[in-house]
């Protein structure tokens, strides 16, 4: 079998969904991007443009406006916020091809399983960055992490590893994906503290003790949440979070955001028009665990 023939559908032109194309494009594999609008017209006329260490470089990507049912592909990759990801799937939901994976944050699976069935194969995704101009500045950070649901290593984990192996992409097969993604949900959803009514703070209000205070404060209850309730906090990283004095969270952020890269990441273009998805997921994660909530912070 020749990897590189395979299909991959990119199904979105965001940040995330750009970056992915670009890297499986740069490896030689047969990637279509699914774009709307504006950022359709941008990638017809200019290529996927990005950053490169400074440089503005151009690569040329096929580009489709609607995916029809007939159009098979070997992987679907969606990369879209979370209050997006049902009407993403939806869109999906008559295509004939076998293997969704979702790369964006969630607290569970039934919705998507209603609408996409055992095709789906929940991920998620270790890039950030923004679009500025059209212009893609993002990098990857972290390991791409994904898995099946029941935590077995199935032909098409396989498959998926061996992509990512010739596009040179960390990534790791997660045994408890549904464990991983709650995890990260709870440390994801103390993100709302950095929004206002207009919509995001400065970089030098986050910083401030009041801020910093209340997303260390619920970093340590969401995470203790999520233990009581049986469900392993992973990965490690995450897990010493929960473990550590408030004063060291807030000294950690603190650090973090003193990165260029980061604070473009938390408090760029992209992060104001993620408000929904942030409020959605808190919304959503303490509805999950609000049985726990109320016998253990009364």
């Amino acid at each position: 079998m020749n990897i590189k023939q395979n299909r991959l559908l990119i199904f979105g032109a965001g940040v995330i969904g750009s970056l992915y194309a670009l890297r499986f494009a740069q490896s030689g594999f047969d990637v279509t991007l699914l774009a709307r609008g504006k950022r359709l017209d941008e990638l017809k006329r200019k290529g996927l443009r990005y950053n490169d260490n400074g440089r503005i470089k151009q690569l040329s990507i096929k580009t489709v406006e609607k995916l029809a049912d007939d159009d098979i592909y070997d992987f679907i990759f969606v990369p879209v916020r979370y209050d997006q990801a049902e009407s993403a799937l939806s869109a999906i939901k008559n295509n004939q091809s076998k293997t969704i994976i979702t790369l964006t944050n969630t607290i569970g699976y039934n919705s998507w399983l209603e609408i996409v069935g055992d095709r789906l194969l929940p991920g998620f995704p270790g890039a950030g960055g923004d679009i500025k101009e059209d212009i893609l500045y993002a990098q990857f950070g972290s390991k791409t992490y994904f898995g099946e649901i029941n935590g077995q290593t199935t032909e098409r984990v396989k498959e998926l590893a061996l992509i990512f192996e010739t596009a040179e992409m960390h990534y790791e097969i997660q045994k408890d994906i549904q464990a991983f993604h709650v995890s990260h949900a709870a440390l994801a959803a103390v993100n709302k503290h950095f929004y206002t009514n207009e919509g995001m703070v400065d970089i030098e209000t986050a910083i401030s003790e009041s801020i910093l205070s209340k997303v260390a404060t619920d970093i340590k209850q969401n995470l203790h949440l999520v233990e009581q309730a049986g469900i392993p906090v992973i990965p490690a990283e995450t897990k010493s979070m929960g473990e550590m004095m408030e004063e060291e969270i807030i000294s950690r952020y603190r650090q973090m955001l003193s990165d260029e890269f980061i604070i473009d990441v938390k408090f760029g273009n992209q992060a104001i028009s993620r408000k929904a998805e942030i409020m959605l997921l808190d919304e959503k994660f303490h509805e999950k665990f609000s049985f726990l909530s109320k016998q253990i912070f009364p």
